[in-house]
């Protein structure tokens, strides 16, 4: 007596928690007020039009640019200029004397520096490798942001997938379970069996919210990407797409990522700037030439002097070796981390294209018609046991392994879509659009 009454007890506290369950589901699904159907190129295009990050790489590349034009520019010539201020009791004495002779005395001098070596145009080289490596480095933000968006979006729809499945699943075993109350109450079937039943449909409905949740998460960070409030909601379009060729070769990829992914162009960029900052440090070793001309009046060997000075200093001391051989050491080591990335450039592209390649074949190699037909046989063995023509345990058998085969489709599909985007990941080009 008393076991039953702590079995009719568990019964309501399962009901009761079901309901609490599609409750909170319903509220996560349907908070938002506004709804975009996007496609993956519309979400694309919303995506570079108001993504923050990208607008603050394009004024980086901007400000990297200017700083081109201004190693382009000469250095300023130098004026200097003496003249007698107060002579004789009077101020500013400049006059000419009966006999045509100056009082007073002006100097003025133009000192401009030529460097030699081509040291200008070495600094121009660098600031263009910069500007250079701002782009790329603006190529990787776009490169993992777009990354991250699809794999949201695509993670996105398989949810939304998985929650039409979940919700089937859940109208099916709520008829059951109505039915099963009925027969319970006229003694037809045992009450184990009708909270057997109630569980699995309380195990669905925590599936229920738990995906509900992966859902939110999904959306939030696709939100954050696209800079869009959280009163909306997306849902992504997506079309019944057909696998791709498989004509592409690893060689080939390999190829195409050593002259596309911006992770290994900054690397070669940085080790192309190391040399051109080395042989600019050598350039430094070299004298710098000023040219002087001037024109003195009134205080040298004759009246009015018009003379040239050039100077130079002597490289007997310091003639850049330290930062010569520090420029020489990060060639060097720049040489090793450019080879260890085109290394891993090249085991990460073989490893993304195994991993697509067996995945579109495992896809293949499935029968076309086999989900509509373990869907029928699904409907006709629930039926059955409506009709108590299959036990209980080759009912619950044949569910778990419909919604495992369901949410393994629905995984594979989407391990297909992943891996197709981190070829393009890594590749940095979009092979799959």
């Amino acid at each position: 007596m008393q076991y039953n009454m702590l079995v009719k007890r568990a019964g309501l506290l399962i009901i009761l928690y079901c309901l609490q369950f599609t409750t909170t589901i319903a509220q996560d699904l349907q908070s938002a007020k506004d709804t975009l159907q996007l496609s993956l190129k519309e979400t694309e295009k919303l995506f570079f039009e108001k993504n923050l990050d990208l607008l603050a790489g394009q004024y980086h590349i901007e400000a990297q640019k200017a700083l081109i034009e201004q190693a382009k520019l000469w250095d300023n010539p130098t004026l200097t200029t003496d003249q007698n201020v107060y002579v004789n009791h009077k101020w500013f004495e400049h006059s000419v004397n009966s006999d045509g002779s100056y009082n007073g005395q002006v100097f003025v001098q133009v000192q401009q520096l030529i460097k030699t070596a081509n040291k200008r145009g070495k600094l121009i080289q660098m600031s263009k490798t910069n500007a250079e490596i701002s782009e790329w480095q603006f190529k990787e933000i776009m490169r993992n942001l777009k990354f991250q968006l699809r794999k949201d979006f695509f993670t996105i729809d398989q949810l939304l997938q998985k929650q039409k499945l979940f919700t089937l699943e859940q109208t099916q075993l709520d008829k059951l379970v109505t039915g099963m109350k009925e027969q319970y109450r006229l003694g037809n079937i045992a009450q184990k069996d009708l909270l057997r039943i109630q569980a699995m449909q309380l195990s669905n409905k925590q599936e229920l919210l738990e995906n509900a949740n992966d859902f939110n998460d999904a959306e939030a960070e696709l939100r954050t990407l696209l800079q869009l409030n959280e009163s909306v909601m997306i849902i992504p379009l997506t079309g019944s797409e057909p696998i791709a060729s498989t004509s592409l070769s690893a060689e080939e990829l390999v190829t195409t990522a050593q002259a596309q992914n911006p992770s290994y162009k900054l690397e070669e960029l940085q080790l192309q700037y190391q040399q051109q900052n080395l042989a600019y440090q050598k350039a430094l070793a070299v004298p710098d030439v000023t040219l002087a001309p001037s024109y003195d009046r009134n205080s040298n060997y004759a009246v009015n002097y018009t003379g040239l000075g050039i100077s130079l200093p002597l490289p007997t001391f310091n003639r850049n070796q330290g930062n010569i051989k520090n420029a020489h050491w990060l060639v060097k080591e720049q040489e090793t981390t450019t080879s260890a990335a085109l290394l891993k450039l090249s085991n990460d592209v073989r490893g993304a294209f195994a991993k697509w390649n067996a995945t579109q074949q495992l896809i293949k190699s499935g029968d076309a018609g086999f989900e509509k037909d373990y869907r029928q046989l699904y409907e006709n063995i629930t039926q059955s046991y409506r009709q108590r023509q299959v036990s209980l345990i080759e009912f619950i058998d044949f569910f778990d392994n419909y919604k495992e085969m369901h949410e393994m489709q629905l995984q594979l599909q989407l391990n297909l879509q992943l891996a197709e985007q981190e070829l393009n990941y890594q590749t940095g080009t979009d092979i799959f659009q």
